[in-house]
Parts: structure tokens; C-alpha cells; sequence
């Protein structure tokens, strides 16, 4: 017999898309490197790492004000 899911904590619906917790993608026991956004076994997909951004210093711009 299969355990029934329930919704606040092995899931939410966010969008009409149901999003698997921490809680629930723990105890399942395994990563199916899907790229899951709670994903407790760290798994980034190759095409995510690409689109994180480098922190970079701004530059201020502007002109100074006038003495």
C-alpha cells in the first residue's frame, strides 16, 4: 500500500505546478537530478549553473555634484 502525499508538507501548488518539499524529497530517500527547487542532495542541473549570475561590484555612475 502506497502512503498518500499531503498537501503543506510533502507539497504545495504554486501555478497550477505541484512542488515537492524538502520534507517530502528527504524521505523519499534519493535524488533523481531533476533540478527540484528544494532539492536537500544539492543537485544543480548544468544548464542552471550557466544562468547564475557572478556577483560583480556596481560602478556608481552619475556626475558629481557641483561645488
Amino acid at each position: 500500500m502506497t502512503e498518500q502525499l499531503v498537501e503543506g508538507i510533502d507539497y504545495y501548488i504554486e501555478n497550477g505546478f505541484m512542488v515537492f518539499t524538502t520534507h517530502y524529497l528527504r524521505s523519499r530517500g534519493y535524488c533523481c537530478e531533476s533540478g527540484c527547487r528544494h532539492c536537500p542532495y544539492g543537485f544543480v542541473p548544468a544548464e542552471s549553473k550557466e544562468k547564475i549570475p557572478t556577483t560583480t561590484k556596481r560602478k556608481k555612475t552619475g556626475s558629481r555634484p557641483a561645488s
